[in-house]
């Protein structure tokens, strides 16, 4: 009984202290993910469906790769000058739009085209649901916030894989459909419980902002290099999703058999996302992304020896213990190094990492597999792990164990000043 009651206490105190606007965006975040097929099963629809080679699925993938890459900076900017809430508005209704039209094309061009669109829109939201995170949850809550967004979108993906393996069976069409309506319904609650949560500006803060620009960004040695790591550990994980259901596919398995597999990974992120964030929580950042960065590529490398669905999820177990441990500490990381005023091109700029990820994934994926086989991806995934690993040790030398390394005291004062006021809003509407 006492244990029953030490975690009832553990998740109170996980949950709580957080401001409504924070439970809304967790909730846009969990009803986003409940519908996302598509990126899912993309692969499998092209190969098995359509009916194309594993390197046009991978150009179809890499091309919704290169929209996000294209999206993210300018989605940034965007964040930083019209607001958060505008530029989740569009980026939602845009995305529900060109998913649904994804469904019902069938030149391959046209798949290609609308596959580009489906990039720009969805990645165009990922800045402003950072940024605002940033801005309505305190500093010392925010890898706790970042934990139970990552938990939210995992248990939607949970899910949505084991549910779009069954429907996928039935009507790939239907998925597209699903994932459309779920992502309006996101755009809804965005409507009609989000304020804007932009920091209030003053004369200073204005002169501060208008002295952040890409260029500010691109100067930035030490965030760069986060941004860098950030793409070789995108690019391993992106193996998940394109990989590796192409490569279960040759071998013989079914869509229902790679979504229970890959199911595992939102299951135990579920599971194990909140006790392992309260262990990690006060810990050194740079020895978790070590770590993290290590089973990422080792995790993916064991898959070289699955042979049945069982083993596949064992392999999972592995590469999801890192998603568990990079997540919260990566994304608190890029806040730490951002200035308050500038968070949405910082996070464009962090975003994009993922989004070059996911158009060289693919590429990379399927060039290999039909040149040299799925056991050399497989392999290359665990030395690009070693080598963000030995990148991190480097990079985190010399940074301080705590506090903002960006802005210092300065940017405290810009948040006392200029976020609290936000904070004050955020259950009025707007």
């Amino acid at each position: 009984m006492s244990s029953v009651v030490r975690a009832r206490r553990a998740v109170r105190e996980t949950v709580s202290g957080l401001p409504p606007a924070f439970w809304w965006l967790w909730t846009s975040t969990l009803v986003n993910r409940l519908g996302a097929f598509v990126a899912t099963f993309m692969a499998l629809y092209l190969t098995l469906d359509r009916g194309y080679s594993a390197t046009y699925a991978g150009l179809v993938a890499a091309l919704h790769g290169l929209g996000g890459v294209i999206s993210s900076l300018g989605a940034g900017v965007m964040t930083d000058r019209l607001g958060r809430r505008p530029t989740l508005l569009v980026a939602q209704v845009a995305t529900a739009l060109s998913v649904a039209a994804l469904g019902f094309v069938r030149d391959p061009l046209a798949i290609a085209g609308v596959a580009f669109l489906v990039g720009m829109a969805s990645n165009a939201s990922r800045p402003a649901v950072q940024a605002m995170m940033a801005d309505i949850v305190r500093p010392e809550d925010r890898i706790r916030a970042f934990s139970l967004n990552y938990w939210a979108i995992n248990l939607g993906f949970a899910v949505s894989s084991m549910a779009a393996g069954f429907i996928a069976e039935y009507s790939y069409l239907a998925g597209f459909l699903i994932e459309a309506v779920m992502t309006l319904v996101c755009a809804v609650v965005v409507f009609l419980k989000l304020p804007e949560s932009k920091p209030v500006r003053s004369a200073e803060a204005a002169a501060r902002e208008a002295g952040v620009r890409l260029t500010t960004v691109l100067r930035d040695g030490r965030f760069m290099g986060v941004v860098g790591l950030s793409f070789l550990i995108a690019l391993i994980f992106q193996q998940a999703s394109v990989g590796l259901p192409i490569a279960m596919g040759e071998a013989g398995f079914t869509p229902a058999d790679y979504g229970m597999a890959i199911a595992v990974n939102g299951v135990l992120i579920v599971v194990l996302q909140i006790p392992v964030t309260r262990f990690i929580e006060h810990r050194d950042p740079g020895r978790l992304l070590v770590i993290s960065a290590l089973l990422a590529g080792y995790g993916l490398g064991l898959t070289a020896f699955a042979g049945s669905v069982g083993v596949f999820a064992l392999t999972v177990c592995v590469w999801t213990l890192a998603e568990i441990v990079n997540a919260p500490t990566q994304t608190g990381l890029v806040v730490r190094l951002s200035p308050v005023h500038g968070r949405g091109r910082y996070q464009g700029m962090y975003t994009m990492s993922w989004a070059v990820a996911a158009l060289v994934a693919p590429l990379m994926a399927g060039f290999v597999i039909d040149r040299f086989g799925s056991v050399w991806l497989w392999g290359l995934c665990a030395v690009i792990g070693t080598v963000a690993g030995l990148g991190y040790a480097l990079l985190m030398r010399g940074l301080p164990a705590g506090g903002e390394e960006k802005a210092g005291g300065g940017e405290e004062k810009a948040q006392s000043a200029v976020e609290r006021p936000a904070e004050a809003g955020t259950t009025s509407a707007v």
